[in-house]
């Protein structure tokens, strides 16, 4: 019996010596008061801004409002059942997003958790979705284009790579048609594409989603969604997450472009947070601090340095006006941060004009210099001709006199506008733009009906399709427009003239 009971303390010494003893600290904090997606929390005397809690059930909260006594709580899930009482442990970890290539084609929510219905999203990296931007000297300047294949903004309000523009427009003047016209533009090409949905309606993302799949960038891009029934934590965290998203792909060298849809939902999102949890209002209610919002959200799209890569990031925000006013709170502060920003207006659009752009309240101050040198070569005088198109129009409409060249200008303006129409989800290439520009500035559509325009520059389209390929190509190569280029769209543009008097003569 002695011995079985050495025996058995030799043995308990053995297994207690292989045990390695570890305490765990943990910092719980108790919820006080809770409702619409927020709560107050007392506790955890160690927690610091941007840190994650969760309940014992996986449920998590942002710390978004430290005070001495008590801090504020974002949920970033459903606060349905959540309770005063219940606990909250302080995880230590900032709030972070799944990156990388497994989030192509995805839909996943302000975490990078899918919502697609898809496989659990294997990413080997995780960031935080608040970093700083970029410094002076880790940026270079915007050279080279970002192509949206909408013919008046690559036209007449080129943009460039690592540029910021603002869309802005009133309710249903078309704004996310516009931004997805320039996701389906980089179909085939390299560039990595981010749309984050921010308080839109689930049937708005279903139908954004399936657009992008019927087209074949779903491939290519990743879609963040916050949507209006979405916590606001989840709202307040999307664009930072698209962003973080955008960035991983740009520090490997790569080219992003990011839509955030929309900013006005998102300072919105914000304002309510921020009131519920006690901050102090100031101009329409908004926090003081909203223009901070989202100038270290935007100010992370640039282009790096070659020595990191020589990456970019192009943003393209969305804001909602109320009848027409650019003047409006976060409209203005988003235009003071952005690079210049694409105005839709609503009688444009309800006239027709489709794409709804404003090119007199628009503008583009760094994408000039990153526009394709064809373009620029054909379209140096069109916009002046576009902008003066609505005085010369008003003059003309009370019976003013005209002068012959004043009539000319007239009329090729109106003829400009016609050609510059798209419809959504056709995004042209930079040689097709080129010779719609040639055939204006050259005068080959003074002689058609301004109704046949469209018509017309369809056939010129189909031809260059069937037959134009290596023109095209060719164009897309040249610096400046060659006058054996020049020469062969003459040719093009004389047989479709005289294709179409023919039809029109009998």
């Amino acid at each position: 019996m002695n011995a079985r009971i050495q025996e058995l303390g030799d043995e308990l010494r053995t297994t207690l010596d292989s045990l390695h003893w570890q305490v765990r600290h943990h910092e719980v904090g108790v919820i006080v008061a809770v409702g619409d997606g927020v709560g107050k929390v007392r506790g955890a005397p160690s927690l610091h801004y941007g840190e994650l809690l969760e309940r014992a059930d996986g449920l998590t909260g942002l710390a978004f409002d430290i005070r001495p006594q008590e801090a504020g709580v974002l949920f970033l899930d459903p606060s349905e059942h959540v309770s005063a009482g219940d606990e909250l442990r302080a995880t230590g970890r900032v709030a972070s997003v799944a990156v990388g290539e497994a989030l192509l084609g995805r839909v996943v929510d302000a975490l990078g958790r899918p919502v697609d219905g898809g496989p659990p999203i294997r990413a080997q990296t995780y960031e935080p979705v608040e970093r700083e931007a970029p410094g002076v000297v880790d940026r270079q300047p915007v050279r080279e284009p970002m192509t949206t294949g909408i013919k008046v903004i690559d036209a007449l309000l080129p943009l460039g790579r690592g540029q910021r523009e603002l869309i802005l427009g009133d309710r249903a003047t078309g704004k996310t048609s516009l931004a997805l016209d320039a996701i389906l533009a980089q179909r085939g090409t390299d560039v990595i594409c981010v749309y984050a949905a921010i308080g839109l309606r689930k049937t708005n993302v279903t139908e954004v989603v399936e657009t992008l799949r019927a087209t074949g960038v779903l491939a290519q891009t990743v879609v963040v969604t916050a949507e209006a029934d979405s916590p606001p934590g989840q709202q307040y965290l999307a664009p930072y997450s698209a962003c973080t998203i955008g960035e991983s792909f740009m520090r490997q060298g790569r080219h992003v472009l990011v839509i955030y849809d929309s900013l006005t939902s998102h300072a919105d999102a914000y304002r309510r947070v921020a009131l519920l949890l006690g901050r102090p209002p100031g101009r329409e209610a908004y926090p003081p601090d909203v223009f901070y919002l989202h100038a270290r959200l935007l100010e992370r799209a640039t282009r790096l340095h070659d020595r990191l890569g020589g990456g970019s990031l192009t943003a393209l925000p969305v804001a909602t006006t109320q009848g027409g006013n650019i003047s409006a709170y976060i409209p203005t502060n988003l235009i003071s941060i952005t690079d210049g920003q694409l105005y839709l207006d609503t009688h444009l659009f309800n006239e027709g004009v489709r794409p709804a752009v404003d090119v007199g309240l628009s503008v583009s101050r760094v994408g000039g210099k990153a526009q394709p040198k064809v373009l620029r070569q054909l379209a140096s005088d069109l916009r002046l001709l576009y902008a003066q198109l609505h005085e010369l129009e008003t003059f003309a409409r009370f019976g003013a006199e005209l002068e012959p060249e004043t009539r000319r200008r007239l009329e090729r303006g109106r003829r400009l506008r016609e050609a510059l129409k798209q419809p959504r989800l056709k995004p042209h290439r930079v040689g097709q733009q080129a010779a719609i520009l040639f055939a204006i500035r050259e005068g080959y559509l003074d002689p058609v009906a301004v109704d046949d325009v469209v018509s017309f520059l369809d056939a010129l389209g189909r031809h260059l399709d069937e037959f134009g390929i290596t023109l095209l190509d060719t164009i897309e190569h040249e610096d400046e427009l060659s006058a054996a280029s020049a020469s062969r769209l003459k040719e093009v543009l004389e047989s479709l003239q005289r294709t179409s008097s023919g039809k029109a003569s009998p």
